[in-house]
C-alpha cells in the first residue's frame, strides 16, 4: 500500500470517523458504531504486513509492576483532586450509591472497553500507520492526540484531557516497552479509577450536550 493510501486510511479511521460520531450521531448510536469501528480496526490490523496476533499476548512476565503501582497512585490522586474541584457532589458516587454497578464495571471494563480500545489505538496505529509520523515520542504524542480526539464525542474538556494523558502512558507502555499487556493493564486501572472516583460522569453519553 502506498503512503498516500495509508494517509487517507488513517485520516478516515482516526479523524473523520470519530468526528462523525461526535457531531452527527445521537448518543444512543455511539457505542454500536464504536463496536463496528473496533471490528473494522481488527480487520485492518489482521491485514497489516508483519503483524501476528500471538505477538499481543507476549509481555505479561515483563510488566513493571512498580511502574503500574506508581501510575495507579498518581492517577488516583489526580482523579480525586479533579473530581473535588469540578463536581464534588459526584465524588465516589458509584462506590457509595451503587456498589454493585461499580463492581460490574471493574469486572467488565478491562475486557469490553480497555482491550478493544488498546487494540485499535496501539497495535493498529503503530504497526500500520506509525511510519507516517516522527519516530519514538513524536508518534507517541500523535497517538495520544488521536486517542483524545476519539473522546470528543463526550463534549467536555476533562474527558479530552484525561484521555490525552492516559494515551501518552498507554502508548509509551506499548511502543517503548513493546508490551501490549502492560498497556491494557494501565488502561484498565485508569478506567476503573475514573468510574470509582466519580469522573465517570464525564464519560457518560446520557450527559452529552453538544455545543450546537
Amino acid at each position: 500500500m502506498t503512503k498516500r493510501l495509508l494517509q487517507a486510511e488513517f485520516l478516515a479511521f482516526y479523524i473523520l470517523l470519530p468526528l462523525l460520531i461526535a457531531v452527527a450521531l445521537p448518543p444512543r448510536l455511539m457505542f454500536p458504531l464504536l463496536f463496528a469501528m473496533t471490528l473494522v480496526g481488527a480487520v485492518l490490523l489482521h491485514l497489516t504486513p508483519g503483524f501476528r496476533w500471538p505477538d499481543l499476548v507476549y509481555g505479561w512476565q515483563r510488566i513493571d509492576w512498580r511502574f503500574v503501582l506508581g501510575f495507579t497512585a498518581v492517577t488516583a490522586g489526580v482523579a480525586v483532586v479533579l473530581i473535588l474541584l469540578t463536581r464534588p457532589g459526584a465524588f465516589l458516587m458509584l462506590p457509595r450509591h451503587n456498589p454493585e454497578l461499580m463492581l460490574t464495571i471493574a469486572a467488565l471494563y478491562p475486557l469490553l472497553s480497555a482491550l478493544p480500545q488498546e487494540l485499535i489505538f496501539r497495535p493498529l496505529f503503530f504497526r500500520r500507520y506509525g511510519g507516517l509520523f516522527p519516530p519514538h515520542w513524536g508518534a507517541i504524542l500523535v497517538n495520544a492526540c488521536v486517542f483524545a480526539f476519539a473522546h470528543l464525542m463526550y463534549w467536555n474538556l476533562p474527558a479530552v484531557m484525561l484521555t490525552f494523558a492516559g494515551g501518552v502512558a498507554f502508548a509509551w507502555a506499548y511502543e517503548k516497552q513493546r508490551n501490549f499487556p502492560a498497556a491494557v493493564v494501565l488502561h484498565s486501572l485508569a478506567g476503573i479509577i475514573v468510574f470509582a472516583s466519580g469522573l465517570g460522569i464525564f464519560f457518560y453519553t446520557g450527559m452529552v450536550e453538544r455545543p450546537f
